[in-house]
């Protein structure tokens, strides 16, 4: 069974940082392409980074410059680390696995808030 769980969100003033981490079990996560989506209230979910197996990493046109994708494959945690953020990227942060070329496993999410 896979399964995701996310970590390290909460309160951060604009300019702030936070690094989100995404432990997986049931999947090796060096062997699939591995994400991070977010979903703000009233908003569609919205793609912010992936890595793919061969450590390859794409980034929404938002975040780029900011956030940066990570794994370890040691611990089996994919990270994300969000420098200068802003107030629009307060959201609910999910971590997410393919399976059969879709997005197929999903974590719970964490809250990221960020005062202005």
């Amino acid at each position: 069974q896979v399964q995701l769980v996310e970590s390290g969100g909460g309160l951060v003033q604009a300019g702030g940082s936070l690094r989100l981490s995404c432990a997986a079990s049931g999947r090796t996560v060096s062997a699939y392409v591995m994400g991070w989506f977010r979903q703000a209230p009233g908003k569609e979910r919205e793609f912010v980074a992936t890595i793919n197996p061969n450590g390859r990493k794409s980034y929404g046109d938002s975040v780029k410059g900011r956030f940066t994708i990570s794994r370890d494959n040691d611990k089996n945690t994919v990270y994300l680390q969000m420098n200068s953020l802003k107030p629009e990227d307060a959201a609910v942060y999910y971590c997410a696995s393919t399976g059969g070329n879709v997005w197929r496993y999903w974590g719970q999410g964490t809250q990221v808030t960020v005062s202005s």
